[in-house]
């Protein structure tokens, strides 16, 4: 059986546009002639690929299945046979998935998407939502670009450190906490709020209180930083977070900072991707674009800006 490799990657753009025109489009090609190579594709496959529901189409239970590694094989070819040319960004046409926690997407997402279509306009970058941590859709290629607050134990997702936060408290204005020196003693006994996707009642700001004999109320934990922050600004509660990625919607709420009064540990920002990009000098570039954009976030706030010191000043 003799196959035409071109079909994956007229594959590849069906599945990632959901439509024929989106597709034909992609690839610079016209309507009918995507609509032929679909055909093909379903003869080859015995499988309908994308079938029509209303206006719309969807994919098969079948075509969900092989996305990934359609679109990683299709990667895998584009790589083996243009490893070698220079990389031309304003020719350079690509779809790059990120993945980024929702406060750091918050604080310089639009800056990395700008930055990109400044830089190459034909490339697309999709910032999803992380619902957790899972190595396996870097290494599937459904993910090219991750960040995560902890180094990869598995040898072939690559990573970066582009930075450590340090924590910071914010509250409302005219809290309580604000009023005098803020002892250990009143953070603790203040009624907390967490920020986790899993719920998570306790973090490290936990543990350090517990080598010192203390432990606080948290009443609440929020899924994301952005609900975290305005649920403080509208009650009493306090919540502690990284400092750099916040600032900026810490700011826009008009919330008081103030610094924790007792010693935390920082929080690393590491950037993670699997090893077959190593090579890829489009990925490198796209990597090496969003380091830049995030180390931004570190350069030290103006004085205005710096939390209030441990005695509330």
């Amino acid at each position: 059986m003799q196959l035409d490799l071109n079909l994956l990657t007229a594959l590849d753009a069906l599945l990632e546009e959901g439509s024929v025109a989106g597709a034909a489009a992609r690839l610079h090609v016209t309507a009918p002639a995507m609509s032929r190579s679909l055909g093909r594709i379903r003869r080859a496959t015995g499988d309908q690929i994308l079938v029509r529901t209303g206006r719309s189409m969807v994919p098969t239970t079948r075509a969900l299945a092989m996305r990934a590694q359609v679109h990683a094989l299709v990667q895998q070819a584009h790589h083996l046979l243009s490893a070698q040319r220079e990389l031309d960004l304003a020719s350079l046409e690509r779809v790059f998935t990120v993945r980024w926690h929702d406060a750091l997407t918050a604080a310089c997402g639009s800056a990395l998407i700008a930055a990109a279509h400044r830089q190459a306009p034909g490339v697309r970058l999709r910032l999803s939502a992380e619902p957790g941590t899972d190595d396996a859709e870097l290494r599937r290629g459904e993910v090219d670009l991750e960040s995560s607050s902890s180094a990869p134990t598995l040898p072939d997702i690559r990573h970066r450190l582009v930075g450590r936060d340090r924590l910071v408290v914010a509250v409302r204005p005219g809290h309580p906490l604000l009023e005098g020196p803020l002892s250990v003693e009143r953070y603790a006994a203040a009624e907390h709020l967490t920020v986790s996707r899993r719920g998570s009642l306790r973090d490290p700001v936990d543990d350090a209180l517990t080598t010192r004999g203390l432990e606080r109320r948290v009443v609440a934990a929020g899924p994301t930083a952005a609900f975290a922050l305005q649920l403080a600004l509208e009650t009493d509660l306090v919540v502690t977070l990284p400092g750099a990625v916040t600032r900026a919607a810490r700011e826009q709420l008009g919330l008081a900072v103030l610094s924790p009064p007792l010693p935390l540990p920082e929080v690393p920002l590491y950037l993670l991707w699997h090893q077959r990009y190593d090579d890829d000098r489009a990925h490198t570039w796209l990597r090496d674009l969003a380091t830049e954009t995030v180390q931004a976030l570190f350069a030290p706030p103006a004085a205005s800006e710096q939390p209030l010191d441990r005695t509330g000043h």
